[in-house]
């Protein structure tokens, strides 16, 4: 990975700095529900005011698709992030633009700290538009992305920023990108990865940069069962992609090219019906009922799973091995995402694991915190994953 600057290279005292975080928190009746984006951007505001910096917070939230909407406002966002930074109080202006922007960024004193309007009441902010990039640059004298979960996007606020002033990742952004570049760029081998989910349609990319970089993928989850219907092996009512067959062998004969091992469930917890507690049967995946559906791996591909990622030093995760959100179908991905967090534990296995679906089994098996990094970033994560370059990256890397 190139090189970039971090708030060690920029002097910010007494320097007006924009810090483009990602306050697309969810909400209910105006209040947040779940405010881990906010407290982990913290310490990234906390060290800029503390090192006496004006701090300028930016942010989008929701698709208001350029138009000013009531209930996608910032203002309620104020509370919570001075709440996140200790108690420090949080000022707000009624636009990221224009007079009340301006005003507001004026009266800041060294150490604290506003926060302004939703970026993307202007259609400028998703269009790159070089003339609102440069309303936004003339408001500050420095630049923080530490979003990167929105890095993904050429938006004014990412790339046109970052071109414009002396630009830096902030501590979030760096830790992500360090743990991304670990896991991938520059891993210990052997190297492990873990792919579920629905569909191999929608990973395509992502399985294909993986073969080519791995030596170990483990799949699971629908996508598993359609390498399987490739290989011959029925699969019975299970989530298959039919008409993917012959991509999947494409993608298994790229893999034994590359040395990649592609390990596939041995055995799987079978039900007639996708419901909690459905009556269910573990049987040998060859053994698969016409009538029965694969809803998760069994306790032969489980032990196979952990035997291999003991071997390995580092882990990259991303979607599920079954149907995790009803038990009893959760017990393969849980038991698996408990093994490698004992590894990591250990200090054998450094495990980066992303994705919504990723993150909320994690949850489910108490492993959260236990993994090496956890990226909530979704999109720019799984785009990451797939080997593309992500644009609020690469202008960090390119800029001044």
């Amino acid at each position: 990975m190139a090189s970039f600057h971090t708030l060690d290279d920029l002097d910010v005292a007494n320097k007006t700095v924009l810090v483009r975080l990602d306050l697309n928190v969810p909400m209910q009746d105006g209040r947040v529900t779940d405010a881990t984006r906010i407290e982990r951007v913290a310490a990234t505001l906390k060290e800029l005011l503390d090192a006496k910096a004006k701090v300028v917070a930016l942010s989008h939230f929701g698709r208001p698709k350029g138009k000013r909407e009531a209930s996608m406002s910032l203002a309620p966002l104020a509370e919570p992030l001075s709440r996140a930074l200790g108690g420090r109080p949080v000022a707000f202006a009624e636009d990221c633009i224009g007079a009340p922007a301006k005003a507001a960024v004026k009266a800041l004193q060294p150490g604290q700290i506003v926060l302004l309007e939703n970026l993307r009441f202007h259609a400028g902010e998703e269009k790159n538009d070089p003339a609102f990039a440069d309303q936004l640059a003339a408001l500050g004298e420095l630049y923080v992305n530490d979003a990167f979960s929105c890095s993904h996007r050429a938006h004014a606020s990412i790339t046109g920023l970052a071109e414009r002033l002396p630009a830096a990742a902030g501590r979030l952004m760096q830790a992500e990108l360090d743990a991304l570049g670990s896991a991938l760029e520059r891993p210990e081998r052997p190297v492990a990865a873990v792919v579920g989910g629905a569909k191999i349609s929608t990973k395509l990319e992502l399985l294909g940069n993986l073969v080519a970089k791995v030596d170990l993928l483990i799949l699971g989850g629908g996508m598993a069962n359609t390498f399987l219907f490739a290989e011959g092996t029925p699969v019975g009512k299970s989530l298959c992609e039919q008409d993917m067959a012959a991509t999947a062998r494409e993608i298994l004969a790229k893999a034994k090219a590359r040395k990649c091992e592609i390990l596939l469930p041995i055995d799987g917890r079978v039900a007639k019906e996708f419901k909690a507690n459905a009556h269910s049967a573990v049987v040998p995946i060859e053994l698969v009922p016409g009538d029965g559906m694969i809803l998760d791996v069994g306790p032969g591909s489980i032990e196979l799973f952990e035997r291999k990622l003991g071997r390995c030093k580092t882990l990259v995760w991303n979607g599920p091995l079954g149907a995790f959100e009803i038990p009893p179908f959760d017990e393969g991905t849980t038991q698996v995402a408990r093994a490698a967090a004992k590894l990591t534990k250990n200090g054998s296995l450094m495990s980066v694991a992303g994705g919504g679906d990723t993150v909320a089994a994690l949850v489910h098996a108490g492993v959260l915190e236990q993994f090496s990094y956890v990226s909530t970033a979704g999109g720019a994560f799984l785009e990451w994953l797939e080997g593309k370059e992500l644009p609020g990256v690469a202008a960090l890397h390119q800029a001044r």
